[in-house]
Protein backbone atom coordinates (compact mmCIF):
# COMPACT_ATOMS: atom_id res chain seq x y z
CA UNK A 1 0.00 0.00 0.00
CA UNK A 2 2.82 2.50 0.43
CA UNK A 3 4.36 1.71 -2.86
CA UNK A 4 0.60 2.98 -4.09
CA UNK A 5 0.77 5.93 -2.04
CA UNK A 6 4.15 7.19 -2.82
CA UNK A 7 3.25 6.57 -6.60
CA UNK A 8 0.03 8.64 -6.15
CA UNK A 9 1.51 11.54 -4.36
CA UNK A 10 4.58 11.62 -6.98
CA UNK A 11 1.48 11.76 -9.82
CA UNK A 12 0.05 14.48 -8.11
CA UNK A 13 3.48 17.25 -7.25
CA UNK A 14 4.13 16.04 -11.18
CA UNK A 15 0.75 17.49 -12.48
CA UNK A 16 0.43 19.98 -9.77
CA UNK A 17 4.31 21.37 -10.94
CA UNK A 18 3.32 21.28 -14.79
CA UNK A 19 0.16 23.17 -14.53
CA UNK A 20 2.03 25.63 -12.66
CA UNK A 21 4.77 26.05 -14.71
CA UNK A 22 2.17 26.09 -17.82
CA UNK A 23 0.07 28.79 -15.92
CA UNK A 24 3.44 30.53 -15.87
CA UNK A 25 4.26 30.30 -19.18
CA UNK A 26 1.08 31.14 -20.44
CA UNK A 27 -0.95 34.01 -18.45
CA UNK A 28 -3.49 35.08 -20.89
CA UNK A 29 -5.17 31.50 -20.32
CA UNK A 30 -6.06 32.74 -16.93
CA UNK A 31 -9.87 32.80 -17.72
CA UNK A 32 -10.07 28.93 -18.34
CA UNK A 33 -10.04 27.75 -14.84
CA UNK A 34 -7.90 26.07 -11.73
CA UNK A 35 -7.20 22.86 -13.60
CA UNK A 36 -4.24 22.02 -10.44
CA UNK A 37 -7.04 22.36 -7.88
CA UNK A 38 -9.68 20.00 -9.14
CA UNK A 39 -6.74 17.33 -10.58
CA UNK A 40 -5.68 17.66 -6.79
CA UNK A 41 -9.02 17.40 -5.32
CA UNK A 42 -10.22 14.42 -7.56
CA UNK A 43 -6.92 12.45 -7.08
CA UNK A 44 -7.53 13.37 -2.92
CA UNK A 45 -10.89 11.77 -3.32
CA UNK A 46 -10.36 8.76 -4.70
CA UNK A 47 -7.45 8.43 -2.08
CA UNK A 48 -9.45 9.16 0.89
CA UNK A 49 -12.38 6.24 -0.72
CA UNK A 50 -9.57 3.63 -1.16
CA UNK A 51 -7.94 4.09 2.15
CA UNK A 52 -11.64 4.04 3.99
CA UNK A 53 -12.50 1.34 1.37
CA UNK A 54 -9.61 -0.94 2.53
CA UNK A 55 -10.22 -0.51 6.31
CA UNK A 56 -14.08 -1.21 6.51
CA UNK A 57 -14.53 -3.34 3.56
CA UNK A 58 -16.09 -6.31 5.86
CA UNK A 59 -18.27 -3.40 7.65
CA UNK A 60 -19.44 -1.94 4.39
CA UNK A 61 -20.45 -5.22 2.96
CA UNK A 62 -22.79 -6.21 5.97
CA UNK A 63 -23.89 -2.74 6.35
CA UNK A 64 -24.89 -2.98 2.45
CA UNK A 65 -26.02 -6.68 2.80
CA UNK A 66 -28.25 -5.28 5.97
CA UNK A 67 -30.17 -2.33 3.97
CA UNK A 68 -30.62 -4.26 0.88
CA UNK A 69 -32.35 -7.23 3.62
CA UNK A 70 -34.26 -4.47 5.00
CA UNK A 71 -35.91 -3.31 1.62
CA UNK A 72 -36.79 -6.63 0.70
CA UNK A 73 -38.11 -7.76 3.73
CA UNK A 74 -35.61 -10.80 4.62
CA UNK A 75 -34.20 -8.62 7.86
CA UNK A 76 -34.27 -11.11 10.71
Amino acid sequence: MSKAIDSLSDVVVALYARAVVRGRDNDSDRDRGDVPGWVLVTIMTAGLVTALWLVADDKLRQLFSDALDGVSGNAP
